[in-house]
């Protein structure tokens, strides 16, 4: 059985938020623009699949060289045509 895509967002956003010391609610506001999105999905909310595609991107192009990615969601790839989200201060 496949993972759900909302436990693979947490998952990944947790390890990302462990791996760089901000909190969730830090995380939630760079990538969405809603601090509290993420407790929101955690808590049983839904997201539309653009929105998790589009988090799932950001963690992607911005995880911390030297991190491990969570093994247990399949980390996105970037094609040429596609491009990244920029970082937008995730370090601050």
């Amino acid at each position: 059985m496949a993972t759900p895509a909302t436990t693979s967002l947490i998952t990944t956003s947790d390890a990302y938020c462990l791996a760089v010391g901000l909190s969730r609610s830090r995380i939630s506001t760079l990538v969405f623009n809603d601090g509290k999105a993420l407790d929101r999905i955690a808590g049983g909310g839904d997201l539309n699949t653009r929105s998790f595609e589009k988090a799932m991107l950001w963690f992607a192009a911005n995880w911390p060289e030297g991190a491990a990615w969570p093994e247990t969601v399949e980390r996105p790839a970037f094609g040429k045509s596609e491009s990244a989200p920029a970082e937008q201060g995730a370090a601050a």
